[in-house]
Parts: structure tokens; sequence; C-alpha cells
């Protein structure tokens, strides 16, 4: 291990013997009661050096056998410290392409205030590059949102739509003006190449027996009509369930931005789901529904510019939750922001039993069985509670979280 105090964390002291990492509520620790000397050590946790030399480094300053060690197993415990070699061989072929890791360390800065583990940052950083994400739709919010994700490291991002490019379809950071009058597919698919720090990796060709779905890590479905975006058809996720393909719905209606709901097939509420709540709750939605879609096509739809970056950088968000192997609050909700007040809400998509995909029988089970371990899908929760534990044990020794 070669130890490195997460250089994201900005240090500070409270006193002559408290230190505090961070700055905000969700990321600040104290650590105390530290001397000077141990003070002046810390300095020295930079990535340079492993170990043994650190060891001798704290004998030239006097320090006691073993306080190196309990020190870099202390900030470990607290998820202070890093580790510059660690993250396995995907992350040792990330850091050998420095132009690349250069583009992406802000991104890697960031993952290390989210994980606790040293090296565990950029193993997820690297896993990223061997994933493979579908984004139906090439609007404002689908195109922006496919090249974040491709500049976040996402190594495959597919990008399907039809037609061309129109004028209202331009967007910073997704389809630039001399796009227009282009196939709307082909010049989305370049915003994306455009975007990524690096050219991915070719694969092998996929056979048409597999279906387009074979080996996705995530589709993401961010119509451009409104009311496939307020009322989502269950039959175009069908194939999606079936396969057990996560899914994230994402848009833009009127004033309206919606991120979610994140299907997990046959855990999480989907689209159909979601409308059989809204029949229950209203027995003239399916009728509004049909009106909806045979109405005359508009010429204009609304889609504010800036609440379709909004939406398209929350709903990044929630993919990147959940392809580093998180369950994003989306999964099983729909966040909700409209303007002008842009107040962020989120409504319960449950599981509904006139729904064939089984979340809510699956919903029955976990609430009603006491026996049973939780889904591997609540593995990160798990995981959350763990590091609390442990953070918890820390702070027994003199760590805690800070009040700022």
């Amino acid at each position: 291990m070669v130890p490195l105090v997460k250089p994201a964390l900005r240090r500070g002291w409270r006193d002559l013997n408290t230190v505090q990492f961070g700055m905000t509520p969700a990321h600040a620790l104290t650590l105390g009661p530290m001397d000077t000397a141990t003070g002046s050590f810390l300095d020295l946790l930079n990535g340079t050096r492993g170990l043994p030399l650190l060891r001798e480094e704290g004998r030239r300053m006097d320090l006691p056998d073993g306080h190196v060690d309990a020190l870099v197993e202390r900030l470990a415990r607290a998820g202070l410290v890093d580790d510059a070699r660690g993250g396995g061989p995907a992350a040792e072929a990330l850091r050998a392409k420095k132009d690349v890791l250069d583009r992406l360390r802000p991104d890697l800065a960031s993952l290390s205030l989210t994980t606790s583990g040293p090296g565990e940052a950029i193993r997820l950083l690297a896993a990223r590059r061997s994933l493979r994400v579908q984004v139906r739709g090439a609007g404002r919010v689908g195109t922006v949102l496919a090249a974040l994700l491709s500049g976040a490291g996402v190594g495959e991002v597919e990008v399907r739509d039809v037609g061309s490019v129109e004028p209202g379809d331009v967007a910073p950071g997704g389809l630039p003006a001399e796009s227009v009058g282009d196939r709307r597919q082909e010049a989305a698919r370049q915003a994306v190449r455009r975007s990524a720090p690096d050219r991915p990796e070719r694969r092998g060709p996929r056979t048409p027996l597999a279906g387009d779905d074979q080996g996705l890590s995530l589709v993401i479905l961010a119509p451009r009509d409104d009311v496939d975006v307020h009322a989502p058809a269950p039959s175009a996720a069908d194939p999606l369930i079936a396969s057990g393909t996560p899914h994230l719905y994402v848009g833009v209606v009127e004033a309206t931005g919606l991120v979610g709901p994140f299907v997990l097939p046959g855990e999480t509420g989907c689209a159909g789901c979601l409308h059989e709540a809204r029949t229950d709750r209203d027995q003239t939605w399916p009728r509004l529904v049909a009106q909806w879609r045979s109405g005359r096509p508009r010429r204009e739809r609304a889609c504010d510019l800036a609440l379709a970056t909004t939406v398209a950088g929350l709903a990044a968000a929630h993919a990147l939750a959940f392809l580093d192997g998180r369950v994003p609050s989306s999964a099983g909700a729909r966040w909700e922001v409209s303007l002008p007040a842009l107040n962020w809400h989120a409504r319960p998509v449950w599981g509904h039993p006139a729904c064939p995909c089984g979340a809510a029988e699956k919903g029955k089970e976990e609430h009603t069985s006491t026996d049973e371990d939780p889904h591997e899908t609540m593995m990160v929760q798990r995981s959350s509670k763990e590091f609390r534990r442990r953070t918890d044990a820390a702070r027994l020794a003199g760590t805690w979280r800070a009040h700022v």
C-alpha cells in the first residue's frame, strides 16, 4: 500500500490538537487529539512512499514504534486515506494512460469522497471503461446525457434515434448548430465521441440472435415526445423487463423535468406499475393518454434549455451511481422539478399487483419475510451501514463527524 491522504479533502486545524478533513457536512471529519509531530507527518502521506519508507521517516521524527501503522490504519478506517497504487490491473492500465487519467482526475477525486476503501475510487473509475450504456432519444436531454456519461469515462455509450437534427435540438454540450439537417443518431454519436476521454476498446461483433440488449449495463429512455416522457408506454420496455436490463426514464414535459423511475426489473416499480397506479387514482387516465397519443403531432414542444440540461445532469449522476454499484434514489421513485420554482421532489413508484413485472410480489416478500437476507441490489445499502459502523468505531478513538 502507498498511502495518500485524499487530496480532495481540504485540511485545517480546529485547535492545536484537532485537525479537520473536508469542509462540507457530508464529508467533513475531525481527528484528534493529534500532537505536532503526527500533524507534520500527515504531509508525508502524499502517495510517494510505501509503508516501509514511511516507517523510516517516522523513526527520524522520533515517532513511537507502530505509530505510523496505527495512524494509517486509523485514517483508512475513517475513509480518509487512499492507495496510490491500488485498484487492481484495470486501474493500473488506466494510470498508464496519463492523458486519459488527467481528463478524469476531477471525477476520480469526487469518487474518492464517496468511497471508503483505499484504491476503491480508481477501481470504480477504471471499471466504467468496460461498461456499455444505451441512450434512446437524441434531443436536448438525451444527447447531453449521453455526452456526460461518455465524458465521465463510460467506455461505450450508444445513442438511438431517428430523423434529422432540427434547430431546436441544438444545445451546449449536445448537438452543435452545424449538425442541423444531419441524421440525428449519427450527430449524437459524434457528440459522444467528442466527449470521450479516449477511444473505447473495440468489441467483438454482436450476433443478430443476441439482440440489441446484449451486454448492456443500462438503458436510458430519453424520448423527445412529451407524451412518452409523461406517460411512458409499458410495452416499449417489455424486452428490457424480459431480459432483466436495468433502465431509467428521463425527459422534459411542458415545463417539468422528470428523472425516474430507475427500474431494476422484478425489484422496483416500472412504467407498467406507474400506469396502473395512475389508473387506480384516476379512471379517466387511459382515456387521456389515448387522446394525447392520437392527437395531431405538435410542431413546437416546450423544452427549456436550462431545465433540459439540469435534468440531463441529474440523470447522468443517477446512472453513474448505479454503474458504480449503488442504488440511486430514483429506483422506485420519480424525481420531478418544475419551472419557475425549481423545487425537486420525489414521487414513489411502487410495484403494482396488476403489472406482470413482478415488483409488487418482490416488495411483498421483502416486507413480510424477516428470515431472508435482502436481495443483492441492496448490497450497497448494507455496505453503507458497514462503513458507518467502521466510522463510528474510529470516532471512539478520536475521529468524529464535524458539525460545519
